[in-house]
């Protein structure tokens, strides 16, 4: 049966969407906000590896096709955002501002922590691109020396936290303006965090959409200059 996986082309991007269609059933059947789907589908994946001793260089062979659809995907963010251009131009400045200190917050706490548990260079520069979406990310990884790979399940982790507790988070400080409610989440979660603040609402989702371009072009530039303060 390994044999037969293993050596399926499509293997990786089959039970790829098998678990992420699992976890799209689950979410609508439960509604929690614990129950993602991206989640749920790395759980399945995990799981599947494990019960047929599958190395991850076999499935990534299948997988690794999706990989190919995500920046277009990324780039369909742009959609919402050119629904609210008008909004955008009235409040530009405010705008601009709200996503520098976004990307600034994200830059200077890997900082502090990274004194704060005396972590190395290398694990410093890959944590670095926690907060912008995988395309950019991984580049900017690669870049500055650090490991890929963990570099990737940060932004997924990051991601995903942001998709759960975003929301709730802005209710906790009474944050309701849709502007800046979508700004806080698309800046510290990126795509995945935009896809639960066009949940909520179309500014919140055209001003998150507008945050993962910004912001992943702040990170790029200001990565370089974080990388050499640790």
């Amino acid at each position: 049966m390994k044999e037969v996986l293993c050596n399926s082309l499509y293997f990786g991007v089959m039970i790829s969407i098998l678990g992420y269609a699992l976890g799209v059933s689950i979410k609508r059947k439960f509604k929690w906000g614990l129950l993602n789907p991206l989640l749920i589908s790395i759980v399945f994946v995990i799981t599947i590896l494990l019960v047929f001793h599958i190395d991850y260089k076999s499935y990534n062979e299948g997988a690794k096709y999706i990989s190919y659809l995500l920046t277009p995907a990324t780039v369909c963010l742009a959609i919402p955002l050119y629904q609210q251009l008008e909004l955008l131009q009235n409040n530009l400045k405010a705008v601009l501002i709200g996503i520098f200190t976004g990307v600034m917050s994200s830059l200077g706490s890997i900082l502090g922590f990274s004194y704060l548990f005396h972590l190395t260079h290398e694990q410093y520069v890959t944590l670095l691109p926690k907060s912008i979406t995988t395309a950019i990310g991984i580049g900017v990884s690669v870049e500055l020396g650090g490991i890929t790979t963990i570099t990737i399940a940060v932004i997924i982790v990051t991601g995903i936290l942001g998709y759960i507790f975003g929301e709730g988070i802005c209710k906790l400080f009474k944050i309701k303006e849709p502007i800046a409610v979508g700004l806080a989440i698309g800046t510290a979660s990126h795509a995945l965090g935009t896809s639960r603040a066009l949940a909520i609402g179309e500014v919140e989702g055209a001003m998150s959409s507008l945050s993962v371009a910004v912001s992943g072009l702040l990170t790029v530039i200001c990565a370089l200059l974080f990388a050499n303060f640790f």
